[in-house]
């Protein structure tokens, strides 16, 4: 058992995808050697900005010995009528190298026939690493590879080393081009020497006690973390460490110091999201906040070498910061005076999609559909309206064109300072969110309306052209934007109808190319998004086709629905009612029953179809004015008492008797009870479906 070790040397990596090129590097490492069935103890990955390694410990000096069973031709083909082999018997053992006679014949199991039993020695691990590593790095997920100099092979950044061994011995192999060999190097300024290596294990201590170099990613991760939250405590603030960011800078170091500057007070004047995003997006700062949440004038950075005097990094990092937020705060200056609806007069040139016309266009059709919406929720339409009008002026701002995550953000502020009402300004910002799973609804009733208007335009322009997601392609992200509809309907508690709002705003696109068929078409799939909610929850999928069955519209009135008959479903009576409603809706389909069959109580005689009788009118008084609040749950509870009548009632009762007023009547009975179920669902969906 010895440990191995691979270690490619390059030129700076993509800090942005390190993470992912280690990660890949060791999953396809040790799922080879697996492969292979080769014993290990574990797999260590190490990545720096120009290294990628993995440390496979213990790792068996060779492959399993095997005994292989091999079957030749029957054994009445194989021997003569004197028992000497033919032809065929020799060809076998010749392929097999075995002699003819050694030969001898075994049942498989259908018939006698020649087997060749052949002891197959297992391979040498170190004829195995080079295939074993150039396959991982053939495999890496690489979206475009480079060459360099005059060579031949190609890779993420140009490859300068290769270290590769087995214990202590250099592994014959050549990776890339290069030949594998025993020197890795340090730090490119605390240590820019060769190191030998003594034997695999030495790795990272070598590394970090001569070369200056943290090859462990998640070892350097937490340092980072440490000094950066070390830092923000001498100023009195907290660092706010944003996760992606972390590991960028993680991966753009190797051996991190970090250090705190500090920027005039007066860019604090600028929105701060503008302030972070020109730190963290440009220089990868960290920003601090007080106590209150509020963005203070400092930033750390991490730098890439311990200092003898880090005065002159703070200072050189100072004098860098000062340029972009004074861009920053020169775009917000200067887009403050000129307001929203002026600036909303060059969304005209600006073309949203080519057959839905331009954002201008685009900003009418929201405002005019928020209205609708506004006026259904007996909300302030005349804001709803504004909003929709100024949703997308930012677009054109300087802000904007200079950090597109300010997107909506800069349209909050510039609102405020344009004297508009606090709920036109929240919707500027409002109107995207949520931006992703599990992210923040709106806040304020106009932000839900355009961000609900603003996302059936898209979804009703885009399938009204043709241009439907596919399961590889969503280039509108038409997925994540229903599924946002739906969160702000169902969260809200907004009792809109989807079907209508998608009307209307299909109406309002002039060139689509899908006909009549649209609305339902995008309702369809608006709702469908559901699916994975109920997943998520561990609601089962019959529940929700009970509900869907119904072909309902409005997205709130739904999820109470499939909760209320999810708890339904939990009940000790409902398989026993699933089953009789589906009974009850086999008999009824067969004989085109009339929906509107009125029960004759004279035509009542037994004693089973009068107490159903009088269990449905009871339950029918109790549940109607449940159905009509919405009670879902506490009226399918109500219902549940049922099942005792019901059953009884097909036990004893024949329905389809030969006297015909008596056969509609009892079908008109079993056509109330299956209405009083249909008011929520179609439960019969709740029975399991048959192998």
């Amino acid at each position: 058992m010895t440990d191995f070790l691979v270690e490619l040397g390059t030129e700076e990596l993509p800090p942005k995808a390190l993470k992912t090129l280690i990660a890949s590097f060791k999953e396809t490492i040790e799922a080879s050697l697996k492969a292979e069935e080769l014993s290990f103890s574990a797999v260590k990955a190490f990545a720096a900005p120009r290294r990628l390694a993995v440390l496979v410990e213990n790792l068996a000096d060779q492959t399993p010995s095997k005994e292989l069973v091999v079957w030749g031709p029957p054994a009445a083909i194989a021997f003569d009528g004197e028992g000497k082999p033919t032809k065929a018997a020799l060809a076998f053992a010749d392929k097999n190298g075995i002699d003819a006679s050694a030969l001898k014949a075994e049942s498989d199991g259908k018939a006698e026939k020649l087997v060749a039993r052949i002891s197959a020695q297992g391979k040498k691990t170190v004829d195995l690493l080079e295939a074993i590593v150039n396959d991982a790095l053939a495999k890496l997920p690489i979206a475009k590879r480079m060459k360099w100099g005059a060579k031949r092979e190609e890779f993420v950044r140009p490859a300068h080393w290769l270290v590769m061994l087995f214990g202590k011995d250099v592994v014959s192999a050549s990776v890339l081009g290069l030949q594998a060999g025993r020197t890795t190097r340090g730090h490119r300024f605390h240590y820019n020497n060769a190191i030998e290596l003594t034997q695999a294990g030495d790795y990272a201590s070598a590394l970090k006690n001569t070369g200056f170099v943290l090859a462990d990613m998640s070892e350097r991760k937490t340092l980072i973390e440490q000094q950066v939250n070390a830092e923000a405590k001498k100023v009195g603030g907290v660092a706010v460490i944003d996760p992606d960011l972390l590991d960028e800078v993680t991966a753009l170091v190797e051996w991190p110091n970090a250090l705190t500057g500090k920027f005039e007070e007066r860019f604090l004047q600028v929105p701060a999201e503008a302030l972070i995003a020109s730190m963290k997006e440009h220089q990868k700062y960290f920003h601090v906040v007080d106590a209150n949440g509020k963005l203070m004038p400092n930033f750390i950075t991490v730098a890439n070498i311990a200092s003898k005097d880090p005065s002159q990094i703070i200072d050189g990092n100072e004098r860098v910061i000062r340029p972009r937020l004074s861009d920053a705060a020169f775009f917000f200056e200067t887009d403050k005076k000129t307001t929203l609806a002026a600036l909303r007069e060059r969304l005209k040139t600006i073309v949203f999609q080519a057959q839905l016309g331009t954002v201008y266009e685009k900003t009418e059709r929201v405002a005019k559909l928020a209205k609708l919406i506004a006026a259904q929720l007996k909300a302030d339409e005349a804001s709803a309206v504004r909003a929709g009008e100024l949703c997308k002026s930012d677009l054109v701002t300087n802000m904007v064109g200079e950090f597109d995550n300010m997107q909506g953000i800069a349209g909050y502020y510039y609102a405020l300072n344009d004297g508009e009402n606090a709920e036109v300004a929240a919707a500027m910002n409002e109107q995207y969110l949520p931006r992703f799973a599990g992210d923040a609804l709106p806040e304020t009733i106009t932000g839900a309306i355009i961000a609900l208007a603003d996302r059936l335009d898209t979804i009703s322009g885009i399938f009204g052209i043709g241009q439907q997601p596919t399961g590889s392609k969503d280039p509108f992200a038409l997925r994540r934007a229903s599924i946002a509809v739906l969160r702000i309907l169902v969260e809200k508690q907004l009792p809109l109808d989807l079907r209508e709002l998608l009307t209307f705003a299909k109406n309002q696109h002039n060139n689509l190319t899908v006909g009549d068929e649209l609305v339902e078409q995008v309702l369809s799939y608006m709702l469908d998004r559901f699916r994975a909610f109920y997943e998520d929850a561990n609601i089962p999928a019959e529940v929700f086709q009970a509900v869907t069955a119904k072909q309902l519209s409005q997205p709130l009135d739904i999820n109470q629905r499939v909760l209320a008959v999810n708890e339904f479903s939990k009940l000790p009576q409902a398989q026993a009612l699933a089953a009789a409603n589906k009974r009850v809706s086999n008999i009824l389909s067969k004989q085109n029953a009339s929906a509107n069959a009125v029960v004759h109580a004279e035509l009542l005689q037994e004693d089973a179809e009068k107490n159903l009788a009088r269990a449905i009118s009871a339950k029918a008084e109790l549940v109607t004015p449940l159905f009509a609040k919405r009670e879902y749950t506490k009226a399918l509870a109500a219902l549940a008492d049922l099942q005792q009548p019901v059953d009884a009632f097909f036990d004893s009762v024949m329905v389809m008797c030969e006297d015909q007023a008596l056969q509609q009547n009892r079908l008109a009975l079993l056509q109330q009870l299956r209405g009083l179920f249909l008011e929520v669902a179609d439960i019969s969906y709740l029975v399991p479906a048959k192998n």
